[in-house]
């Protein structure tokens, strides 16, 4: 089983990525969330070149937020840097849309932009749509070394529906799935295994990845910690971010989204968000990376513990293999700005999988 790492991105960040392939990790994953962290694409650029085996991904790319072509010219550049170690990691949008009060793109529009981003890394000349305008556009001097459009370049789709597995399947990528109880996530790669079979893939060409937040507790550490609220709080905080968005903003509830005492409060205290026209922007601040002063009432180690991979060095390692049994092919841990050496607990466990 693979290892990963995945970063809320910050400017050195390239310092963890370099001692994550010290440690013997295959994956570093850079979130693309405007505004929240640093820009992916910098820190994978300052990756590259600090590193040699380790492959680097945007985990996961908006294509509402980079049009085709600087998407597709970033990834050329990296390739040049780290030829064949790159991986265009890419969904409709949950974080990076969100924090601006956008729903998730369209299904259909993802498509349409990876086929423009892979046509464009063939060479070809593909057709491409702006500003009410379509236009024919191509990589002008792909023959000077300063793209590398050879080298493969892996797709993978963080895919949480039944139309975007189908997505997965048809266009034969990797997979993403975001996991914190272990039963639902070996109910989702069973959905996705489905749908790789119904396109007629044989089941040895699917390659899944779990990410997750979680902390390695010492013996009588509770799940609230100050350590554990910080490496694994930020994921019990998204699920008070998810339910405040469908609250407020009219958006369609998601699949999770229970009553609770804490859901409730959190939503209650949502609604005086300012600028009142924006709650988006304090409801997402922090998304992923901290909890936030007010909202940490709200995280109890209960919906931590639900929500992440926090417990003893034992039964996280119990739960990774269950995750493994079930078909996935990667486990990766998000690190938070603060907390690197935490990297140093998840390395141990991954050597019990090697």
């Amino acid at each position: 089983m693979d290892f990963g790492i995945a970063i809320p991105t910050w400017s050195d960040c390239w310092k963890v990525v370099r001692r994550a392939e010290e440690l013997g990790f295959s994956h570093a994953w850079f979130y693309d969330t405007q505004m929240l962290s640093a820009d992916c694409f910098v820190a994978m650029g300052a990756a590259a070149v600090h590193t040699k085996k380790i492959r680097l991904g945007t985990g996961v790319l908006v294509p509402s937020n980079r049009i085709a072509p600087v998407a597709a010219n970033a990834l050329a550049s990296l390739n040049q840097l780290a030829p064949g170690r790159i991986d265009f990691g890419v969904g409709t949008g949950f974080t990076a849309r969100r924090a601006m009060g956008f729903g998730a793109m369209k299904v259909k529009d993802m498509e349409t932009y990876v086929q423009q981003v892979y046509g464009l890394l063939r060479r070809e000349t593909v057709d491409f749509e702006m500003e009410g305008q379509t236009k024919k556009i191509r990589f002008l001097n792909p023959e000077l070394p300063v793209f590398n459009t050879t080298d493969p370049i892996a797709l993978h789709f963080s895919a949480f529906g039944p139309r975007t597995r189908a997505l997965t399947a048809k266009l034969k990528a990797g997979w993403i799935d975001f996991v914190g109880k272990v039963e639902n996530g070996v109910k989702e790669v069973q959905a996705m295994q489905g749908a790789w079979r119904d396109a007629g893939h044989a089941m040895s060409d699917l390659y899944t990845t779990a990410f997750a937040l979680g902390c390695v507790l010492q013996d009588g550490e509770p799940a609230d910690s100050a350590r554990a609220m910080a490496q694994a709080g930020p994921r019990a905080a998204v699920m008070l971010h998810r339910a405040a968005d469908e609250a407020l903003a009219g958006l369609k509830p998601g699949v999770a989204m229970l009553s609770t005492p804490e859901i409730d409060g959190y939503v209650a205290l949502a609604r005086s968000f300012e600028p009142k026209d924006a709650p988006y922007l304090e409801n997402h601040r922090g998304h992923l990376m901290f909890v936030k002063e007010q909202e940490r009432k709200f995280v109890t180690a209960k919906m931590i513990a639900e929500t992440s991979f926090t417990a003893t060095e034992a039964e996280i390692k119990s739960r990774i293999a269950a995750l493994r049994d079930a078909g996935y092919s990667q486990f990766t841990i998000q690190l938070v700005p603060g907390h690197e050496q935490a990297i140093e607990d998840w390395g141990k466990i991954r050597k019990a999988f090697m």
